[in-house]
Formats: C-alpha cells, sequence, structure tokens
C-alpha cells in the first residue's frame, strides 16, 4: 500500500514547464483561429505563464522559443519572469521556417544554409547564457520526401557534424535535448526519425546530450512508456514534450486521447524514481490551444499531468513485484489497474489546499477575473503566433 504522506510530499515537489509558443496563437496547416486577450510579445506569454504556476503551484518556468520570443535584453526579461515568481526554461531552436530551410537546415546540400542554421543554435546558446537556462532543445525539420533526392548517409554526417559544433560550445551546465519526430515535413525520409537515431546521436556527442521524447512523434500503436524506461536505465532521457494524438502530431491536451498511456509513461518514471526535479528530467507541455482558451487549457494540462502522476504514486510496488515474480498475471494487472482507476482528485485537491492553492485551479483562474482584464487590455498591436 502507498503510503499516502510521501506521495503527497512527492506531488509537492513536482515541476512542470510551459511553453511560451502555448499562449499565442497556433493552429494547423487548415487555420490558426486568433482569441482576445493573446500576449503581443515575450513579456506577456510570461504574464500568462506566471498566471498557470499561481494557480497550479507546479508550473514554475516557461520555455522560450527563438526567434518567436526574441528580444534585444535578455537578462531584463530573465528579470521580468522572476519579477513574476516564474523563470526562463528550455531555449528551443527554430530552423524550420525560412524559405532557406525548404531543403533542410543543418543537413541541407547547400553549405551555406548549413552554417546559417548551425549559428542560429550556437545563438540560442548564447541566449542561454544570458538567461540561466541549461536546456538548449533541438527539433529539426530535415528530411526528404522522393527516394534520391538526396543521400541519406551524408545527411546524418552533415547533422553529426552540427551537432558537434553544438554541443562544444555548452556551457559546463548546460545540455542538449535532443527530440525526433517520425514524420512531417519530411514524408519519405526523416533525419532524426525516432528515439534510436536521436539516442545514437547522444552517445556519439557526451553525457551531457540527451533524448527529449514528444508523445506525439510517433507511429500508431507505439510502446512509448518501453522508451521511457529504455532511456532512463541508459541514463539518456532528458525531457518530455507532452501532448496528446489520434492520429499523427496534433499537439492535443496531454492525457486528451489516451490518458491511460499517460500513466503507464509516469509509472516508468515513478518506478526509476526519476520524478524530482534533483533527477533533471524536464517535464514540459508543447500543445496546440487553437479553438480552446489558452491558458484554462494549459492548467488543465498541468493537471492531467498531475493527475496521472498521482496514480502511478499510488501503485503498490510491493504487490506489483511480488505478482510478477510469481508469475501472476491477472494480479500483476489487477494492481496496476487499481492505481489507475482511483479518483485522485480528492488527493491532488488536499495537496493543492495544503499548500495554500484553490483546490480548483481552472474555477480558481476563472473566478480571478485574469481572462477579463487581459482581453480589456491587450488590444492594438499584432498577436503573437508561429505563423501557421
Amino acid at each position: 500500500m502507498a503510503d499516502l504522506a510521501a506521495v503527497k510530499r512527492t506531488l509537492t515537489e513536482q515541476r512542470i514547464e510551459t511553453p511560451s509558443w502555448a499562449y499565442g496563437n497556433s493552429g494547423t496547416r487548415f487555420k490558426v483561429f486568433t482569441q482576445p486577450g493573446v500576449p503581443r510579445n515575450p513579456e506577456e506569454k510570461i504574464a500568462d505563464a506566471a498566471a498557470v504556476h499561481r494557480f497550479t503551484g507546479v508550473a514554475p518556468t516557461v520555455a522560450l522559443h527563438i526567434p518567436w520570443d526574441k528580444v534585444d535584453d535578455y537578462a531584463a526579461l530573465t528579470r521580468y519572469a522572476a519579477d513574476l515568481g516564474v523563470g526562463i526554461g528550455a531555449i528551443n531552436t527554430n530552423v524550420f521556417q525560412d524559405d532557406d530551410y525548404k531543403l533542410g537546415s543543418v543537413t541541407n546540400p547547400d553549405p551555406g544554409v548549413r552554417r546559417k542554421a548551425t549559428d542560429h543554435l550556437l545563438e540560442a546558446i548564447e541566449i542561454m547564457d544570458q538567461t540561466g537556462s541549461q536546456d538548449l532543445k533541438l527539433w529539426f525539420s530535415d528530411g526528404i520526401n522522393y527516394p534520391g533526392q538526396d543521400d541519406l548517409r551524408t545527411r546524418q554526417d552533415r547533422l553529426a557534424t552540427a551537432l558537434r559544433e553544438t554541443y562544444d560550445r555548452l556551457g559546463p551546465d548546460q545540455r542538449i535535448l535532443l527530440e525526433y519526430k517520425l514524420f512531417e515535413p519530411a514524408f519519405y525520409a526523416t533525419d532524426i526519425p525516432d528515439w534510436g537515431t536521436s539516442y545514437a546521436h547522444c552517445i556519439e556527442l557526451g553525457e551531457r546530450a540527451t533524448v527529449c521524447i514528444d508523445t506525439g512523434h510517433h507511429a500508431p500503436g507505439t510502446n512509448i512508456e518501453f522508451i521511457v524506461a529504455f532511456l532512463l536505465r541508459q541514463g539518456r532521457l532528458g525531457a518530455f514534450d507532452f501532448n496528446s494524438r489520434f492520429y499523427a502530431d496534433d499537439d492535443l491536451m496531454v492525457g486528451a486521447a489516451d490518458p491511460f498511456q499517460l500513466f503507464r509513461i509516469m509509472y516508468e518514471i515513478v518506478r526509476a524514481d526519476a520524478l524530482s526535479p534533483s533527477q533533471n528530467i524536464a517535464f514540459m507541455l508543447d500543445q496546440c490551444h487553437n479553438i480552446e482558451r489558452k491558458i484554462p487549457a494549459i492548467i488543465r494540462s498541468v493537471m492531467n499531468v498531475q493527475e496521472a502522476t498521482a496514480k502511478a504514486l499510488l501503485v503498490d510496488r510491493d504487490a506489483l513485484f511480488a505478482a510478477q515474480r510469481s508469475g501472476d498475471v491477472l494480479e500483476a494487472n489487477a494492481v496496476f489497474m487499481d492505481a489507475y482507476n482511483t479518483d485522485v482528485r480528492p488527493l491532488l485537491a488536499e495537496v493543492r489546499a495544503d499548500a495554500g492553492l484553490d483546490p480548483d485551479p481552472v474555477a480558481a483562474y476563472k473566478r480571478s477575473g485574469y481572462d477579463e482584464k487581459i482581453i480589456a487590455d491587450r488590444v492594438g498591436g499584432n498577436q503573437a503566433g508561429w505563423g501557421a
């Protein structure tokens, strides 16, 4: 039986990073639906992230995306965030939107384009130096659409060269989070299509290169918790990008499509005693809130991760391990499902109340007047968006 006091203590220590771009207008290739009150600059994105942290108590950092969050003075931006009670988290790079990157960025056949892309990665590390961020998150849309379009092996060589130059520029307390994606926009061959490719490049680079798992970036039916368990065993799991998908990279709210999968993932984290911030795994959201109000959706996403985590902590591991050792298949599964089927909302309400928070963060946000305030205040100027 799980120790409820220990479970509650662990839940108070949980940290979930929110993404600046989720507060702006984002969407699909079909349409971006704008909303009133959307941030117009990085400062307003950070203010919204700070609001999420005030209501949840577990979202103290916000990830930036460059150049979407580019400013003249990153030290000032960091101070601004600190004044609002949050810090700057991962710095995300963008080598996929410029016309120059039509045939790839760091794997492009043109050495000039490769130089431009690599210089952007180095620029991101300079921003890390100014913000105190330890995480450089890299995702490449690089790949090809047709057999014979480019040489598969040469593209891996180009990728390795850019990663090596970037890795060698890192400070002693900084690391790379190398993301992967099965397909899109490269439909024949993506240069980093899966966790194995990311892992292989990380091993080649060194111990400060780790894999980032985006939960939407897998083929249907992929056992993501196995990937989690394997990378934890190897000490190479650096971060998650949490979201949900029904078909492809849908970027829906985490836990919306398959909450049982999220529970299974969080169980492997708990099983490895890797939930504590001291274990240096970044639990980040990476979502697209196109038709729903953004701040409540992010609050709900944080709560979904908390609920999956609480259920994972309630697994009676002694009973589970005993059933596994004895080969009792049904009992082992029953122990697992008993935790998943537990309603943990009252437990989390207690955790929030003990921390001086409202037990229902979404309801508290709705009552706060913050939504009405930003709608009234943020009239005029260009709303932030990622250009979809």
